[in-house]
């Protein structure tokens, strides 16, 4: 005796069913056009202002560029800012110079800001430790300047620290001489940016489900063996953002360096955003500036796709 399954009446199909047999593709939601419009309204302010606000002065600087151009007259001149920006000696300085910082901030304030994190996580006075941490970061840029000027200059606080220590052979002229002028700039920074990198690990830190490492404990697993295997790997999301938003701002750093040592001696110290001002604002070299600064955007936004699409690749 065979068993057959009765036939499923016509009703019980529901459309979503029919749309969704096996062996077709379903097909692609259509979406009224009523609810487009109401999209796209929404977006439009957005939209307006990123046009407005970015992407047309993006083009007119770029359009500037090409031009000799000093505020009063303006002549064309090609690729020729481009080709003297190269040429020049202090555009080498000024990239080499942001380099460093790129450098110093991936490893001084997310360095240090993920140990202080990590460190004082579960600590009963974790909190105090980190309050301490965290308050150079509500000062601005331009106050961390002028409290590291006092510190860094000739005879200043490091220099009469350093004498009541008796260690008068560290003195130096900190803020004279290439390249310790721009790693204790760096150091400077580190000291206000650092509070910024430990609230981020903290709240990614927070986000770690408590059973993972209790069951990493269990297994054995404890101190550098577990921050490595188990907490460093659950940061990840964090500090792919904090990573990128340091590449950006050590890029664009500007403020502490017009204040601690305005470029000097020389040009020594500049950095590109320092340079594009120079250029721009000192020289009135507007096309120079502006060729300064395209430079300098497109290294941000290259570095920040290159370095988001590697972190972002979707896994299997």
């Amino acid at each position: 005796m065979t068993l057959t399954q009765p036939p499923v009446p016509e009703t019980a199909v529901t459309p979503t069913d029919r749309t969704t047999a096996p062996g077709r593709p379903s097909r692609p939601r259509h979406v009224p056009m009523r609810a487009r419009l109401t999209g796209g309204a929404f977006l439009a302010p957005s939209v307006v202002l990123v046009l407005a606000l970015l992407v047309a002065p993006f083009a007119f600087t770029i359009y500037r560029s090409f031009f000799d151009d000093n505020g009063f007259t303006r002549s064309w001149v090609g690729l020729e800012n481009y080709r003297a920006m190269f040429a020049d000696p202090a555009f080498g300085q000024s990239v080499l110079n942001t380099f460093l910082w790129v450098v110093g901030t991936l490893l001084l304030p997310v360095g240090i800001g993920l140990a202080i994190a990590v460190g004082t996580w579960k600590l009963r006075l974790g909190g105090l430790a980190r309050f301490a941490i965290v308050l150079p970061y509500a000062i601005s840029g331009s106050a961390t300047a002028v409290v590291w000027t006092f510190m860094l200059s000739t005879d200043g606080g490091l220099d009469a620290l350093l004498r009541t220590f008796g260690l008068d052979a560290l003195v130096s002229q900190w803020l004279l001489q290439w390249p310790l002028n721009t790693v204790m700039m760096i150091v400077a920074t580190t000291w206000q940016a650092t509070g910024a990198c430990v609230i981020l690990f903290l709240v990614g830190l927070q986000s770690i489900p408590p059973n993972t490492l209790e069951a990493a404990q269990i297994d054995g697993a404890s101190g550098w063996r577990l921050f490595w295997s188990v907490t460093f790997p659950q940061l990840r999301p964090m500090t792919v953002v904090v990573v990128g938003i340091s590449i950006v701002g050590s890029l664009k750093v500007f403020d502490q360096v017009l204040l601690l040592t305005n470029g000097g001696p020389g040009t020594a110290s500049e950095t590109l955003a320092l340079t594009m001002y120079r250029e721009t604002f000192t020289l009135s070299r507007y096309g120079s500036g502006a060729a300064v600064a395209v430079f300098l955007t497109v290294v941000v936004v290259a570095a920040s796709w290159a370095y988001l699409r590697r972190q972002l690749r979707p896994t299997d």
